[in-house]
């Protein structure tokens, strides 16, 4: 299990009680180990971060950002996190709301492609002798 702080359990939970229209979106496709019959978890506290979506199995993390997230300070803030995570050996895809809402079927496809690219990395490197 990858270390949280603990103190972001609560706003976790206010923040899957009050997910956007393309988080809305994007979960219905993903609860319910419909994708590969991966597990995802939303909104979940990871390090010193929430992360919109996430996949423990295949090391995944989606993110689905807003328009904010265009301006210069949360581009270099979010350069940051995805670092940080990639740090805790961990994918990271992030999509905007537009691509979420008007593409959902392309980015569904996408997070496809790379869970199945993970689990056969983690199938390989879990059959290799020690």
């Amino acid at each position: 299990m990858l270390p949280y702080n603990r103190k972001l359990k609560q706003p976790s939970r206010q923040l899957r009680s009050n997910m956007t229209e393309a988080e809305t979106r994007l979960w219905a496709r993903l609860r319910g180990q419909q994708l590969l019959g991966v597990q995802f978890y939303r909104q979940k506290p990871l390090g010193n971060f929430i992360v919109d979506f996430y996949a423990p199995k295949a090391h995944l993390v989606i993110e689905v950002d807003g328009g904010q997230h265009f301006d210069t300070a949360h581009r270099a803030a979010d350069a940051e996190r995805t670092a940080m995570l990639s740090g805790m050996a961990l994918q990271v895809l992030r999509f905007t709301n537009t691509e979420v809402l008007a593409q959902t079927d392309a980015v569904v496809e996408e997070i496809v492609r790379a869970l199945g690219a993970a689990i056969r990395s983690r199938a390989a490197h879990a059959a290799r002798p020690a």
